[in-house]
């Protein structure tokens, strides 16, 4: 059963179990339809969340399955990305190979004909000590102090377009196109290196496969895209975080950068383009998609934080043309006291 909750100029949440809804309705109506889905998972961990997450081999049989089920809502130059932590052995120091594990089953499910395209880490340094046992207090452990990012595609050129998400450039590559001079030649490393290379100015690097949500050294800046910087690390005085200190809601605890967002939107998807997040939590997605002028389906099985993302649209000069659907009730998740 589904129920929509909200729409808006551009979008739709969906408050129902994003499996059933996917099977039934998406594939119904939306089948080979989405250019992008992007989503956060539930983790595979070895405490259980409210948000809910399964362990071991239940949660690999249910990760797997959904294979197909994205591959058939995909266009054929669509892709699926994909947030996800790792995951540690329950009551040892050693890391789990689950998540890996879930990625070879994903890509190599014989209904889905999905394959890995490429790999991003997403690196956050404000993540608490992790896992809490083997690190500080035992200490046997580093912080584990990054999530992996999966680019997933039905084919080997999905689109995509990487002059959308620029980096700054560095302050001495800014000092090459300037003086338009520099060592050209043959390098160690058997590149040839052209007089011309780094004459032209086309706007920013290429962006790296890296996320650095914050500066890894002090004495060099973060040259994340414009679109992710756009997005700060520090988000305890955004918008919606103080409407939820206000009214006593408790924030989703697994929220997928917003940035990351931005970022795959824009470098894999046009305006009107079509976005699913089935896993939406806070609906950062929707809200994302939303300011890019995407189309965008979300959908979230509990339904506190379904309510709870409201918010996201409610921003004062945000001009979503928010419409509740659905009675809301009371059914915000409170803070715990």
């Amino acid at each position: 059963m589904k129920v929509e909750l909200y729409k808006t100029r551009y979008g739709k949440l969906l408050v129902g179990d994003s499996v059933k809804i996917s099977k039934s309705y998406l594939l119904r109506y939306y089948k080979n339809k989405f250019n992008l889905i992007i989503t956060s998972p539930p983790f595979p961990l070895n405490k259980k969340k409210r948000y809910g997450n399964l362990q071991g081999e239940d949660y690999y049989n249910w990760f797997v399955e959904l294979a197909p089920v994205f591959s058939n809502l995909l266009t054929d130059d669509g892709s699926l990305v994909i947030e996800i932590g790792n995951a540690w052995e329950p009551g040892r120091p050693v890391q789990s190979l689950l998540h890996l594990e879930c990625l070879f089953g994903l890509v190599r499910h014989p209904a889905a004909n999905l394959r890995l395209i490429q790999e991003f880490i997403c690196y956050n340094p404000s993540r608490l000590p992790s896992p809490a046992q083997w690190v500080t207090v035992n200490r046997y452990r580093t912080v584990d102090s990054y999530t992996h990012v999966w680019w997933i595609a039905k084919n080997d050129f999905p689109k995509a377009d990487n002059s959308k998400v620029l980096r700054p450039y560095s302050r001495r590559m800014e000092q090459l196109i300037d003086r338009q001079t520099f060592n050209a030649g043959r390098r160690p490393s058997e590149h040839s290196i052209s007089p011309t290379a780094f004459a032209k100015d086309n706007g920013g690097s290429i962006a790296h496969n890296l996320f650095e949500l914050e500066d890894i050294e002090q004495n060099r800046d973060a040259r994340l895209p414009h679109n992710v910087l756009s997005f700060s690390n520090s988000t305890s005085n955004n918008y919606y975080f103080k409407r939820c200190r206000q009214e006593n809601i408790a924030p989703h605890p697994a929220r997928m950068h917003g940035g990351l967002i931005n970022f795959f939107t824009e470098f894999l998807t046009d305006e009107n383009d079509l976005i699913l997040d089935p896993f939406a939590g806070s609906n950062t997605t929707g809200y994302c998609a939303e300011k890019l002028k995407r189309r965008w389906i979300s959908i979230e099985a509990n339904k506190g934080y379904a309510h709870g993302s409201i918010i996201r649209f409610e921003e004062p000069g945000f001009d979503s043309k928010l419409e509740i659907t659905a009675n809301a009730g009371d059914e915000r998740v409170r803070a715990e006291a």
